[in-house]
């Protein structure tokens, strides 16, 4: 996969979450490799941590890249259960995901967690993608768009300029994850503006101009190409449609 920030092909990260062995695994990553063969989409996967190395085998050579779930703000230490971003690194990932809506509902990480966390992703090499979104309870209220601002700029604005450029950002509507439940591409679109505006404020107009963002939500093969026609959406994140090879490579040649 090229520089991810260029924007000249879309991106497609699939998030296996707990899902998938690491002989399951491999298998699922051997078939996106060869179905996204010849393809003009830059493909991500991210498996569980036991199927790092597996899923790093079978896609090695190839231009699939190996993506972490999530990442731990130190480098080493006793925190049992975690995974340092230099572990990450070491077993062939990118990129990372820092701030997923999982994280911050089911284990707390607060904007402050996440900022350690991509910053920790950064010093080991590679590039994270700061994950941002609203809840159904936030967005009938109407604070969807200064909620996705504020932890877009906690993210990134303490950045140096270099760092700026290698964060990858994915909205997420939490109230669209899992649920079935897909924000229409109008909506996705306007979030993606609002994204874009917010990020040339805190890093420039040319810092924003070639900043990636894609779209996590409920994100099928019937409904990516719509999408993915949002002048500001430049990928998606694919949670459940990920876990098999069809409907996965379903959405790589749509949205090719």
């Amino acid at each position: 996969m090229p520089d991810p920030t260029t924007r000249d092909r879309p991106v497609i990260l699939g998030n296996w979450k707990m899902h998938k062995t690491p002989a399951e695994a491999e298998a699922l990553a051997g078939a996106v490799v060869a179905g996204t063969a010849g393809l003009a989409v830059d493909v991500g996967l991210a498996p569980a941590y036991p199927a790092l190395l597996s899923v790093g085998a079978a896609v090695r050579g190839s231009r699939v890249r190996l993506v972490g779930q999530d990442a731990h703000f130190e480098p080493q230490g006793a925190f049992t259960g975690a995974v340092s971003a230099r572990m990450l690194a070491a077993c062939g990932c990118s990129l990372v995901l820092v701030g997923h809506s999982e994280r911050r509902l089911h284990f707390g990480d607060t904007d402050a967690v996440v900022r350690r966390k991509l910053d920790a992703v950064l010093a080991a090499g590679m590039a994270p993608v700061l994950c941002v979104g609203e809840t159904l309870v936030q967005r009938e209220a109407g604070a969807a768009d200064s909620v996705v601002r504020e932890q877009l700029e906690a993210g990134l604005a303490a950045l140096d300029a270099e760092d700026r450029e290698r964060v990858l950002v994915a909205y997420e509507p939490v109230w669209a994850i899992g649920t079935g439940r897909t924000a229409t591409a109008e909506t996705a679109e306007a979030m993606h503006r609002v994204l874009r505006r917010a990020a040339a404020v805190i890093a420039g107009e040319a810092t924003a101009a070639r900043l990636s963002i894609l779209y996590g939500g409920s994100v099928k093969g019937d409904n990516v190409a719509e999408i993915l026609a949002g002048a500001n959406v430049d990928g998606v994140l694919v949670g459940g449609a990920s876990l098999e090879s069809g409907s996965f490579l379903d959405i790589c040649r749509n949205a090719a």
